[in-house]
């Protein structure tokens, strides 16, 4: 997310540096080239800011700060176990702390847990920077973005949300993204109300999706296709539950609850069971694969097993906490044959996947080989597979992507078929 939003930057002020530790992120900038996949727009607006020298990069970080007024931080915040790790948010505000002047603003774009802001973030430009906090200015402005749909995002498709650790400090970066978006500003009234947010937006989320999922799976007990009972369901105003699957992927949502609950002393059983629920869901997944076969007459042991999308939501090229892995892991641990294929991914690179790659080219003139198919991606280009090709085989649909097949078949949400 943080070269699409520079490049927008770069297209409205006209003067934006990128850093980055990677050099050949920065080289690829300077050339007028985006190193970002997959995000429509992205590279003209890149090649056009890079060439009217609205936009450049560099790794000097010390140095950029010195010379910026406006110091905006997007870098992810990961997880250690269930504790967030604030490691480069701190490495990028300890580099902006050494070229802070008086009147500054520093802005944080990365999901944080609440608090951060006020209670880390500042205190520590206070440190690095030797300035009084009344000297500069800090606001939370949570990335509201997501893969795929970032300039437009960016540019207006969802109001944006600011708050400082003061009224100045939310004024002013109120007046910089009212310039940055067509949509409207929403001021929270502080940094920590605007931290919390973000964080409810992604656990509202992961709640909804754990109760979708647990629905999901009385289908069977029930002889009964929950996903139409939702789609129905929702047509009442007050109703808005969300599609069950495999599980949840990405940086975003399986984290932000560990940003809340790690930061609170007390129990959230609501927030604690929903992403619990959603983990478990792979296991779920690879046991419907496993029953499936066996009623076939093929032990899992003996199984080979093709499982359709490595990336965690179509069209990106993002396996981050993809339910993928769990079940490629299981499927592999319970002695199957796994292989994979992902129109988006390079499957021979994701690291730690114990399943051998099938090029998406080969899929038909292969299919004979395979006793189960498992979809775990709803990508467009499964839409277009003759899965008769796929002969005996039994499949699992994770996504509820497939419609009706001419093999036997599992979707999660609507049972067997």
């Amino acid at each position: 997310m943080g070269l699409p939003l520079a490049a927008v930057l770069a297209d409205v002020t006209g003067n934006v540096v990128g850093v980055d530790i990677d050099e050949s992120v920065v080289e690829a900038v300077a050339a007028g080239e985006s190193p970002v996949d997959g995000e429509p727009g992205l590279s003209e607006l890149v090649a056009e800011t890079s060439a009217d020298g609205s936009l450049s990069a560099t790794t000097a970080s010390g140095q950029a700060a010195a010379d910026a007024r406006v110091h905006v931080v997007i870098v992810p915040t990961l997880i250690e176990g269930t504790e967030p790790d604030l490691s480069m948010l701190l490495a990028a505000v300890d580099a902006i702390g050494s070229g802070l002047d008086a009147g500054d603003l520093v802005i944080i774009e990365s999901t944080v847990p609440p608090g951060t802001t006020r209670d880390v973030v500042t205190p520590r430009l206070v440190e690095r920077s030797g300035l009084d906090p009344a000297e500069f200015g800090v606001a939370f402005c949570p990335e509201r973005t997501a893969s795929g749909r970032a300039i437009q995002d960016i540019r207006g498709a969802y109001p944006k949300v600011v708050g400082g650790v003061d009224d100045e400090s939310e004024r002013v970066a109120g007046l910089l993204y009212d310039e940055l978006t067509t949509n409207e500003v929403i001021p929270a009234g502080d940094a920590t109300t605007a931290e919390c947010v973000k964080v409810f937006e992604g656990i509202y989320r992961d709640v909804n999706i754990a109760l979708a999922n647990e629905l999901a799976k009385v289908a069977e007990p029930l002889d009964v296709d929950v996903t139409r009972a939702i789609e129905v369901a929702n047509t009442q105003p007050f109703c808005e539950i969300h599609d069950p699957g495999p599980g949840v992927g990405g940086h975003c949502i399986p984290l932000y609850p560990h940003f809340l609950t790690a930061t609170v002393e007390m129990d959230l059983p609501l927030v604690e069971t929903s992403r619990g629920v959603n983990d478990e869901m792979p296991s779920f997944v690879t046991d419907a694969t496993v029953d499936l076969l066996e009623d076939n007459g093929v032990a899992i042991e003996d199984a080979r097993v093709l499982v359709l999308g490595v990336a965690y939501r179509a069209g990106v090229d993002e396996t981050r906490k993809s339910p993928t892995r769990p079940v490629v892991a299981e499927l592999d641990e319970r002695g199957a044959d796994v292989w994979a294929a992902d129109p988006a991914v390079d499957v021979p690179a994701v690291p730690d996947l114990p399943a051998s790659a099938c090029s998406m080219a080969d899929l038909e003139a292969t299919a004979d080989r395979y006793d189960a198919v498992v979809v775990m991606t709803d990508h467009d280009a499964y839409a277009d597979l003759d899965f008769a090709a796929f002969g005996d085989a039994v499949v699992v649909d994770a996504r509820d992507t497939l419609g009706a097949l001419p093999l036997t078949t599992y979707t999660v949400g609507a049972g067997r078929s």
